[in-house]
């Protein structure tokens, strides 16, 4: 129970906190590729698509986990066989080859029981569901950028003041409409302007680039669930100071 109460301390801070999000995820990444394997049946690489699926469906987990929910291992585990199982079934179904009975996972099961598990959560993943379409839209867009969620895990700043840099050169970017479309159509970060913009130095924004250009390109499209998350983390992590 001790440690349930810790990891539920730690995803309650990391809804407000990028990099404890960022760490969590990656703390966790070795339960994150044994459930996308379990989900598969065979060993699942970072290559593979069940790997991204799982990865933001953990951090979907962290962003929708309330303490009623029970265990949120629990609860991210039920997330991610629960969005594999749907990107199986959009696989299958452009094929033109889904059935509800078909056999699904390595027990066996019908795709029918699998999708009778989640009904008591149809409730709870209703807005989740608007979370998870727009996080599939980004990943598509981060993707024409060459840039994935672990390139942006791995790329976010450490320290704080360099935390701090970057949010600056963030909300600078963010607001200058010219910059935004000339990013969304060609998917490059204009480092030089955005350093005269920000005031922060080129090579630190160049050391940040991917996280940075992930973190504009939010802001290009519409993304109203993830862009409430960024304004929320940039008011609780920057305060007044970006």
């Amino acid at each position: 129970m001790q440690g349930e109460h810790v990891i539920i301390k730690e995803v309650y801070a990391a809804k407000v906190d990028v990099e404890k999000a960022d760490d969590l995820i990656r703390r966790y990444m070795p339960f994150i590729k044994a459930e996308a394997s379990r989900q598969t049946g065979r060993v699942c690489t970072e290559q593979d698509d069940e790997h991204s699926i799982a990865m933001i469906a953990f951090y979907e987990a962290i962003m929708g986990y309330e303490k009623e929910r029970g265990s949120f291992m629990s609860y991210a585990s039920m997330l991610i066989r629960s969005r594999i199982i749907d990107h199986k079934r959009k696989e299958t179904k452009h094929e033109g080859q889904l059935s509800i009975y078909a056999e699904e996972g390595e027990e066996g099961r019908l795709i029918m029981d699998e999708l009778s598990d989640e009904r008591d959560h149809i409730d709870e993943h209703i807005g989740l569901e608007a979370t998870k379409q727009e996080i599939e839209e980004l990943t598509r867009v981060l993707a024409r950028a060459g840039v994935t969620f672990s390139d942006v895990a791995d790329n976010c700043p450490r320290q704080q003041r360099t935390f701090s840099a970057c949010m600056r050169a963030i909300r600078c970017g963010a607001d200058d409409g010219e910059l935004l479309d000339e990013i969304e159509r060609t998917c490059r970060l204009p480092l030089k302007r955005i350093s005269e913009l920000s005031g922060v130095e080129r090579k630190t924004i160049e050391r940040h680039r991917r996280y940075i250009l992930a973190m504009l390109l939010i802001h290009t499209n519409g993304y109203e669930i993830v862009r409430g998350h960024l304004r929320h983390i940039l008011t609780e992590k920057g305060g007044a100071s970006v």
